[in-house]
């Protein structure tokens, strides 16, 4: 209740009055809306399947646009109220980064002119190093010569089976340090050994974590660098995505899981690209082509004998009628060392699909480095397209894809057997990632995804 002071004329004294009704009503109404969309934006965010169950609903009521707004709208109150709540947070490490797991101090690079130290210009591999042996507008090309191949799905040829891996040295790839020195956390931009305890001579994962955005400390870019000397990529159509209509690919059986007999030589999987309605993205497996492909398009593609490329559509075209796969994305972020010139000019809606690129959002990325050596994966936190370019560009990538973006999509999986069923199951690569620990093992995924094998594990006889 208010006090107020009784006008003169009116008699003498103070006395008391309550708010209207109607006032208190719609008040008590706009904190019940509130409250109910904060308790509705942290279930998102914390029931495994709910968003995209959410999202596939409305699109049915109001449209692709409709939810692609509406998501927008969210990801940006997101943003705006982080902005205040966060103002002054510390950028996180994930994990503590042993000297020894530090890997190789990376090559001293002339600076860039006009860029400060600390600086994504000044700090860049890439922007002084031009790709070696690679011609110019010529996509990145990795050749791989696997030992002992392990049986492949039935939709793909199995790889020559008498090639043999040279002697290669031990995997390390070049620490690069934070991105920017303002938002570092301990241990930015030096790589940790992947799973954890495996011996460095073994070693064919290392991750690291950077922070690409300097006005936003929990911006997170995680990060998988993988040794294509000694790792086959491969890739899962979903149950249900990509969509096709075509009639020779509605034959073509999906699982949406790895096969049985891989389990064993599985290492990793991480999640594939946008859905068909959101771009028409094209995807092809063992000669079969689900979804067609779309010209000026990134396109990652393996060929007969391992060879793993990502380019534009228009150069890789003629030897993708022979891959084993490809699955396209938006266009190339960078392509050969260079950003693509829409992302640099600001014109970022692509990367988006149908949700602006200067969403904050989560995303996810793959990408290789110049010497056709080494695949990163990324997946990351509160990012903009331009901030997940310039981190996996940081991170060694000379060629970078983007993915898929929203909170439940996104993730990178590691697998170990687990110490009660014996079996593969499936482990995160840091906290606050929807999976399960069936992922892409027993639990069919409606959507396509990519794996990851040793193949120095090749011809092991599978347990599960």
């Amino acid at each position: 209740m208010v006090r107020s002071v009784t006008p003169a004329g009116r008699g003498s004294g103070p006395r008391v009055f309550q708010k209207s009704g109607w006032g208190g009503a719609l008040t008590g109404l706009g904190l019940l809306f509130i409250g109910l969309v904060l308790l509705g934006w942290s279930a998102i965010h914390r029931i495994s399947g709910l968003a995209p169950r959410l999202a596939d609903g409305l699109r049915s009521v109001i449209g692709i646009e409709g939810v692609a707004r509406l998501e927008e709208a969210a990801y940006g109150l997101e943003d705006r109220f982080y902005s205040v709540w966060r103002r002054g947070e510390k950028p996180r490490a994930y994990w503590a980064v042993p000297p020894e797991n530090g890997g190789s101090p990376a090559p001293a690079l002339p600076a860039v002119p006009g860029s400060a130290p600390g600086s994504a210009a000044a700090s860049e591999p890439m922007a002084a190093l031009p790709p070696p042996q690679a011609l110019p507008g010529e996509p990145t090309v990795v050749a791989l010569q696997p030992l002992r191949p392990a049986p492949l799905p039935p939709s793909l040829p199995a790889p020559p089976s008498d090639a043999e891996l040279p002697d290669v040295p031990a995997f390390r790839p070049f620490a690069v340090g934070p991105l920017y020195a303002e938002v570092e956390a301990p241990g930015d931009g030096r790589w940790v050994v992947l799973p954890e305890g495996t011996p460095a001579a073994d070693a064919v994962m290392y991750k690291t974590l950077l922070h690409p955005d300097t006005e936003r400390a929990w911006a997170e870019l995680f990060v998988v660098a993988l040794d294509l000397r000694r790792i086959r990529l491969h890739f899962v159509p979903g149950t249900l995505e990509p969509q096709t209509t075509l009639p020779e690919a509605l034959e073509l059986p999906r699982p949406g899981r790895i096969p049985d007999e891989q389990h064993v030589a599985a290492i990793a999987a991480f999640n594939g690209g946008f859905k068909t309605e959101h771009g028409h993205y094209g995807s092809s497996l063992g000669g079969v082509t689900l979804v067609a492909p779309r010209e000026n398009t990134c396109t990652i593609a393996v060929l007969p004998g391992n060879a793993l490329r990502i380019g534009t559509w228009g150069k890789l075209a003629e030897q993708a009628q022979d891959a084993l796969w490809w699955r396209q994305t938006p266009d190339c972020m960078y392509e050969d060392g260079k950003i693509n010139p829409r992302l640099a000019g600001g014109h970022v809606r692509k990367w988006g699909s149908t949700l602006d690129g200067e969403t904050v959002v989560r995303r996810s990325a793959i990408g290789v480095d110049a010497a056709g050596t080494t695949l990163f994966v990324g997946i990351s936190n509160h990012t903009t397209a331009p901030a997940l370019a310039r981190g996996m560009h940081h991170a060694g990538a000379a060629t970078v894809a983007q993915l898929d973006i929203n909170f439940s999509y996104p993730k990178f999986v590691t697998f170990r057997e687990s110490s009660q069923s014996k079996l593969r199951v499936a482990v995160p690569l840091a906290e606050g990632f929807e999976y399960s620990e069936h992922e892409y093992l027993r639990k069919a995924s409606p959507r396509d995804f990519f794996y990851v094998m040793d193949t120095s594990m090749d011809g092991r006889t599978a347990r599960n």
